[in-house]
C-alpha cells in the first residue's frame, strides 16, 4: 500500500519557506485535497512530491525511504497531471495515449477507445488535438486515469475545463481508485461531492508566497 510521510516539510523560494512546515502522513485509500490561498505553494508542493521541484526543506519519505535523492521506485508508481493538459497537439487523441505510455517505457495496459469513451470522447480517437477545445484536450489527459496502473495519482486542478458530466465521472473514478487501495492527492477550486476527503491546508508565510502557482508550473 502506498505511503508518504512528511516531517517539518516546506517548499522554498529564493531560500525562504513558502508555507509553514507540515508534518503528516498519507496512505492508500485516501483522497487528500491540498488547499490554501492563491500563491500559497499548492502547485509547487505537488511538483515537489513528483521530484519536479527540489527546493524544499524538511523530510519526505516514500515507503520509509527518503526522497531527498531521486526515488525511481516512487516515480514508477505515480501519475501526475499538472495545470497544463500535457498533450501533443500534433497527435490525435489515441496517439497521445500511446505516446504517454511509450515515453514511460510501458506497454499500453487498456483499450484506448474505451478510455476515451469514458471521458466523453467516443468518436474523437483519430481527431488531432489542435482541432480540439481546451476542455476536450483536458479530457484526453484525464483518459490516462482510466487505464493507468499507478497507485498514486497527483492531480493539479483536474476538474479544470470539464463540464458537470465530466466532473461527476471523475469523482466516481477517484472514489473507485481509493476503494482499491490507491492514493489521490489533488488541488481543486471545485467543491467535491465526495465523502471523506482529507483536507491539508497550506498556511503561507507573510510576503513569502508566489504571486501565482502558475509561475512554477510554467517552468516545466
Amino acid at each position: 500500500m502506498p505511503s508518504l510521510e512528511f516531517h517539518q516539510f516546506t517548499c522554498l523560494r529564493d531560500g525562504h519557506p513558502l508555507f509553514h512546515p507540515l508534518t503528516f502522513s498519507l496512505s492508500g485509500g485516501e483522497i487528500v485535497q491540498i488547499s490554501g490561498p492563491n500563491g500559497a505553494g499548492k502547485t509547487t508542493f505537488l511538483r515537489a512530491m513528483c521530484g519536479l521541484f527540489d527546493e524544499w526543506s524538511g523530510e519526505m519519505r516514500w515507503r520509509g525511504e527518503s526522497l531527498r535523492t531521486p526515488n525511481f521506485s516512487m516515480r514508477s508508481e505515480l501519475l501526475y497531471l499538472g495545470h497544463q493538459p500535457g498533450v501533443k497537439k500534433s497527435l490525435t487523441a489515441a496517439e497521445n495515449l500511446r505516446w504517454f505510455f511509450g515515453v514511460q517505457g510501458l506497454s499500453f495496459p487498456g483499450d484506448i477507445h474505451s478510455a476515451l469513451a469514458q471521458v466523453g470522447l467516443a468518436g474523437y480517437e483519430d481527431t488531432f488535438c489542435y482541432q480540439m477545445s481546451a476542455g476536450q484536450m483536458r479530457r484526453v489527459a484525464l483518459a490516462r486515469l482510466y487505464v493507468t496502473q499507478e497507485p498514486v495519482w497527483i492531480l493539479d486542478e483536474p476538474f479544470t475545463a470539464i463540464d458537470r458530466f465530466g466532473v461527476k465521472h471523475l469523482e466516481t473514478l477517484l472514489q473507485r481508485h481509493v476503494s482499491n487501495g490507491g492514493l489521490v492527492i489533488l488541488t481543486t477550486h471545485q467543491p467535491l461531492a465526495i465523502d471523506g476527503v482529507r483536507l491539508i491546508e497550506l498556511q503561507p508565510f507573510a510576503g513569502a508566497s508566489l504571486a501565482s502557482d502558475e509561475l512554477v508550473e510554467g517552468e516545466q
